[in-house]
């Protein structure tokens, strides 16, 4: 029997169609409310020196930035890497629009008792080698935005992190999940290969159009980053909230945004296999 495409599912009735915008508009707002907290809880207490290799399509640099601290941000030569490539057949494995840029949202926290904010210094450069910068320079590396998802030789990319961070320093990094990739290969009908994804050590997924991401799960991702020398201090998925259920509920009181973003910073998760992308914290030994 074909395997059933894994959650989450669209929300019913809100499939869409050319000029009848983004049907999961409102869960968007949420996964980026929650993306900015997730980060603002994440980011060091005092200023710090921090690397960003999430590719230049999202906010976390300013957002750093805001809270006072020193940003390397890494931007590959050519336009911003995309947050995930459209899936128009595809309404069961919703991706990210375009955060913002430059500019932190409503949960970004500010500088501490008056600290002023930080600077962004942007550099073009190869984000999978980071061979401009030193070892141990800097305090905190985020690789937001799926940016090692799109590494595919992704144990030279965290290898190159481990190297440049200094002992007691840490990496946030965002990676497609195996469910985002066993959904990919069922919209497209791959069923035979379904079977060989628990037992695959790499697991590249092509995209309708061409472009291919590599996708995790829990235990793989924590060896991926054991491996280069971390300790691995949390693995969760982006959002424990579905989609349909964030829709439904933002629909019929659009003040639950602040609330529903808190219940997911605390809800507990018992499955780091659920969501479309996995989210981790790893420190240098």
């Amino acid at each position: 029997m074909p395997a059933r495409p894994p959650e989450p599912t669209a929300p019913a009735g809100l499939s869409g169609g050319p000029g009848d915008g983004d049907p999961l508009a409102l869960y968007w707002d949420f996964y980026w409310a929650v993306a900015e907290a997730q980060l603002a809880e994440w980011l060091p207490a005092r200023p710090a020196r921090v690397l960003d290799v999430s590719g230049g399509a999202g906010r976390s640099a300013a957002q750093a930035a805001t809270a006072g601290h020193t940003v390397i941000e890494v931007l590959e030569p050519g336009p911003p890497a995309p947050p995930g490539p459209p899936a128009p057949h595809a309404p069961h494995v919703p991706q990210p629009p375009h955060a913002p840029q430059d500019r932190p949202g409503p949960h970004a926290r500010n500088g501490h008792r008056g600290r002023p904010p930080g600077q962004v210094h942007r550099v073009i450069a190869d984000s999978g080698t980071l061979g401009f910068l030193a070892d141990g320079c800097v305090d905190a590396v985020i690789a937001e935005n799926r940016a090692l998802s799109r590494q595919l030789v992704t144990e030279a990319a965290v290898g190159e992190i481990a190297r440049v961070l200094r002992p007691g320093g840490r990496l946030l990094l965002s990676v497609d999940s195996l469910t985002l990739g066993m959904a990919l290969l069922a919209e497209r009908n791959y069923w035979a290969h379904l079977s060989d994804v628990p037992a695959a050590e790499v697991l590249l997924i092509p995209w309708p159009d061409g472009t291919i991401t590599r996708c995790f799960g829990g235990d793989q991702l924590r060896e991926l980053l054991v491996d280069a020398g971390l300790d691995v201090e949390w693995v969760r998925p982006r959002t424990v909230l579905s989609p349909s259920t964030v829709e439904h509920l933002l629909k019929r009181s659009p003040g639950t945004l602040e609330p529903l973003v808190r219940t997911e910073l605390t809800a507990p998760v018992g499955d780091d296999s659920l969501g479309v992308q996995l989210l981790a914290s790893a420190r240098r030994s």
